[in-house]
């Protein structure tokens, strides 16, 4: 009977640990699905937040981190925008999303950034890990320590690309944190995250941020998905000399996570144009104090100015709306896009005069396809059509042009 007590008792004792143990490991993982913050850009205010100090799996918002660190470098000296980048096996073997880059072959660090704000490229994620830390695990704990030191004190970095790692954790309020350092660390490096459309060994990479193309005044940061993550998204937006940031982490769709962020966002501004005065930062550290402010942000997306010397935009055209269906490096492949788009609208009645942009983008020239003549309904209406013709396409009000 003694025995059987005895037995008893350790079985107990057994199972009471690894309760324990697994209640532990669930503290160390996510501990939640959704979460969302907004904050104003300037003052680093709160417009909104749900759980935002909850730590949640970022899937490829993971990949803000690894552009922020190629920008820091590149800052520093280490690495040209230009320079070519060796793919390594392994980075040949990352597991999709890819662009299906091959062993002993090369990759500008230009590319391999537009791979990854456009096709969330985890093989591009992987060569820029190599390149700056010499492997991924090693610049993972350079990620890290480098998001402690920007604020981002509940991050924990495992690889470059927010591939599944149970271990790789942040929160609604530290990827706000680290968006706006992105924005005004590199306020020209930033303009790449409104790139519509990269073009690489001819294969044409849309990208995946629809608010882009459908929320007036968005011009980045990332999208993200993984099974155990949900649908996640980070979006800045700026309206009347105003910007804001969105994140959202856990969606059921993408779809519904886009409807989601719309809504926080329009919230937002209606917040904002009531002179709301939310009473909490971002984070000590994270926010963006007044003394830290630039002294005028650069245009971001759509920033070469048009105007004629008198002073009307695009030519004397009275309808200053545009429409933008694509950025690339060379003039010859801008303009034949925009030429296609343009003839897919003036099929449905659309009248519309081909624009090609050129812009800097740090040390490099962009050339972005544009359409130029509409309305702002037109503008609207005209990249619904596009889109459905599998055109990414962004409106661009006037004072854009």
């Amino acid at each position: 009977m003694k025995d059987h007590v005895g037995v008893n008792q350790f079985y107990s004792r057994c199972i009471t640990a690894a309760v324990a143990v697994a209640l532990l490991l669930t503290a160390s993982n996510a501990s939640a699905r959704y979460a969302s913050i907004v904050v104003d850009y300037e003052s680093g205010k709160i417009l909104h937040a749900v759980n935002p100090d909850t730590r949640n799996y970022p899937a490829s918002l993971t990949k803000m981190m690894t552009v922020y660190l190629a920008f820091e470098a590149v800052r520093k000296g280490r690495l040209r925008m230009n320079q070519p980048l060796k793919v390594s096996r392994q980075a040949e073997n990352a597991i999709p999303m890819k662009i299906g880059l091959k062993h002993d072959t090369t990759i500008t660090l230009r590319q391999a950034i537009l791979a990854i704000v456009t096709k969330s490229a985890n093989d591009a994620a992987v060569v820029i890990s190599e390149a700056i830390a010499g492997n991924e695990e090693k610049f993972s704990r350079l990620m890290t320590r480098r998001a402690h030191e920007l604020g981002m004190k509940r991050t924990i970095f495992r690889n470059a690309s927010g591939l599944p790692n149970k271990r790789q954790l942040s929160s609604a309020r530290d990827m706000a944190v680290l968006a706006q350092r992105l924005i005004r660390d590199f306020p020209k490096r930033y303009e790449i995250f409104s790139t519509a459309v990269f073009e690489f060994h001819g294969q044409q990479y849309y990208n995946h941020n629809m608010l882009l193309a459908t929320y007036p005044g968005a011009d980045g940061l990332k999208t993200g998905f993984t099974r155990d993550s949900g649908y996640n998204l980070a979006v800045s937006a700026k309206r009347n000399g105003r910007r804001i940031i969105g994140i959202v982490f856990g969606g059921r769709t993408a779809k519904a996570r886009n409807r989601h962020m719309r809504r926080l966002l329009d919230s937002a501004f209606a917040k904002i144009d009531r002179n709301a005065q939310p009473d909490n930062r971002v984070a000590d550290g994270g926010a963006l104090a007044p003394k830290d402010r630039p002294a005028r942000l650069a245009s971001m997306a759509f920033a070469l100015p048009t105007k004629t010397n008198a002073g009307t935009p695009a030519a004397g055209l009275n309808k200053p709306w545009g429409i933008q269906v694509g950025a690339f490096t060379e003039k010859k492949p801008a303009r034949k896009a925009a030429r296609k788009a343009a003839r897919q609208l003036r099929k449905a009645n659309r009248k519309v005069e081909v624009m090609v942009a050129p812009t800097r983008q740090g040390d490099d020239l962009i050339y972005r396809a544009r359409l130029v003549g509409l309305s702002q309904s037109s503008a609207a209406k005209a990249c619904k059509q596009l889109r459905r013709k599998k055109v990414n396409c962004i409106p661009v009000p006037p004072s854009q042009l």
